[in-house]
């Protein structure tokens, strides 16, 4: 490339930018952040420090959707120095620190605009002292506040927040027993994997906070979303015991997770009557076929694996299903779907899942259904209307969260086991549903794998996940979650993908669809 090359382009993008109207201006926008910027890195440091000033100078009589872009990108730029926040980029944007400032302080209504300034401002922590009182007055949300003053605050070695950033401090408002709970796992972090974890947590939080902000100044303001599913009205009595013989009534499916072998049911749990492992159920009424050793979700019980798995140790928290239901999976969706604008509601996921699974059943009669990462149970209530109670397994590798399900829907059958090795046998299942949870898993295509081997001939799969969005620093966002569990941030798919790994499995999609970057899928076992 000539030595001009890049300087010449920036300049054409930036006019290009700086010219184009509401319609082009996205894609101008996308255009302008690419010259400086892929996915999260700098493609020439020197340069985009060098262009800073012009991106500023490009703020004064620019509207407030060229404004607002303009946030946007300049934080992209600073986040990523990061963990860095005075590197040469970072001192270059602080020199508009007074102008960014100034538009927050005239703010009395909440716009895509302040949505923009607030991520920005957020990557500045040593000027706290000027930023926090300039959103005195901005009627900002209390999860934007939060996120705003978790952007702004310093990691405490003495007495260090993590794993409560995402998707906003507001949504942890934990009580004092549930921060000492904190407390109890992360004496237990080296210096090194405490500093990891609040870096992590902080570009998590930057992600939710950017992609907000980006899809508003697109679109406009976010649209709420209210649940009206009668399973909040419910009261929760806590997970009550269940003995072994309880789960007799699917014995035809589960089985031995070690060799797949049937299983006797007894009081206390299920013995194989082959290998005679002995599965207990464990309190609560929960029947343990994990093979796991201790509570919360993870890879395996090696040492390696228990010391470096943060966020299992966090969500083994007793009120963990509390909170992942009532802000953690909305959040999730809003962000990973694009459903800011609310085009897919909680009543519309109902009524996919009812009407699906409801014909399934009523076809065939003769094995159960499986609700596969069943989580805190939102989705397993609907099931369970569709297809009943009786008929139903709620399987999850997170105990405190079946024990959270099992409190509103104790006529459910709850095991503990792990989507890669379903203790299901082949073929004797009516019905699977996966739902918000095939990107969580750490091998979708091996999960999908065991759903068509456990699913009879003509037995129905509903699923729902996620795709990338066709936007790159939308992308960005979505990549940018990064849990302990998920260094590498949460990994969604192209549909051709999730396709092909149905495909192999034996299922066959009879339809597909999905606004924003949400997949819907119904599949059939063949054969």
């Amino acid at each position: 490339m000539a030595p001009n090359a890049a300087p010449a382009t920036a300049a054409g993008s930036l006019t290009a930018f700086r010219e184009a109207d509401s319609e082009a201006l996205a894609e101008a926008f996308s255009r302008l952040v690419g010259t400086f910027w892929t996915d999260g890195s700098l493609n020439d440091p020197a340069a985009a420090g060098e262009a800073v000033p012009e991106l500023l100078a490009a703020w004064d009589g620019a509207d407030a959707a060229h404004r607002g872009y303009l946030a946007v990108g300049l934080g992209l730029l600073v986040e990523a120095e990061y963990p860095a926040l005075d590197g040469p980029v970072a001192t270059a944007v602080r020199q508009g620190l007074d102008t960014f400032l100034d538009e927050a302080r005239g703010t009395t209504a909440v716009t895509p605009l302040t949505l923009a300034l607030a991520y920005l401002l957020s990557h500045f922590p040593d000027e706290r002292a000027r930023v926090w009182p300039a959103f005195s007055g901005v009627p900002l949300a209390p999860d934007d506040r939060t996120r705003l003053d978790r952007g702004l605050t310093r990691l405490n070695h003495l007495d260090p927040d993590l794993g409560r950033a995402w998707p906003s401090p507001f949504d942890w408002d934990i009580d004092e027993q549930e921060r000492d709970f904190d407390r109890s796992w992360i004496k237990d972090l080296t210096p090194e994997q405490i500093t990891h974890t609040w870096h992590d947590d902080t570009r998590t939080m930057w992600a939710t906070a950017g992609a907000k902000a980006l899809w508003s100044v697109a679109n406009g303001m976010p649209t709420p979303v209210v649940d009206q599913n009668p399973y909040w009205s419910a009261p929760h009595k806590g997970a009550g015991p269940a003995d072994g013989t309880t789960f007799a009534r699917h014995g035809s499916a589960l089985c031995c997770t070690s060799c797949r072998s049937a299983l006797t049911f007894q009081d206390k749990g299920a013995r194989c009557e082959a290998c005679d492992t002995f599965y207990p159920v464990a309190p609560g009424g929960i029947l343990d076929l994990s093979r796991r050793e201790r509570s919360g979700a993870g890879v395996s019980d090696d040492a390696e694996d228990v010391e470096a798995d943060v966020l299992q140790n966090a969500a083994v928290m007793s009120t963990v299903g509390q909170h992942y239901e009532a802000g953690l999976r909305p959040a999730y969706l809003r962000i990973m779907g694009q459903n800011w604008g609310g085009d897919i509601t909680p009543a519309i996921e109902d009524a996919y899942i009812a009407d699906r699974l409801h014909a399934a059943a009523t076809a065939r009669t003769d094995a159960p259904v499986l609700d596969l990462a069943a989580g805190a149970g939102r989705w397993t209530w609907v099931v369970a209307d569709a297809v009943g109670a009786d008929r139903l397994i709620a399987l999850d590798l997170n105990d405190a969260m079946l024990h959270w399900l099992r409190g509103r829907l104790p006529h459910v059958s709850a095991v503990r086991a792990s989507a890669l090795e379903l203790p299901v046998a082949d073929s004797s299942l009516t019905a699977v549903n996966c739902w918000n949870a095939l990107q969580a898993m750490p091998d979708a295509a091996q999960a999908i794998a065991e759903i068509g081997r456990c699913l009879k001939p003509g037995g129905i799969l509903t699923l729902m996940t996620f795709r990338w969005a066709d936007d790159p620093v939308y992308r960005y966002f979505q990549r940018a979650h990064i849990f302990p569990g998920r260094p590498d941030g949460y990994l969604l798919f192209e549909p051709q993908e999730v396709q092909s790994w149905l495909a192999a499995a034996g299922l066959s999609v009879v339809e597909e669809s999905g606004p924003g970057t949400f997949v819907f899928v119904t599949a059939k076992r063949e054969g």
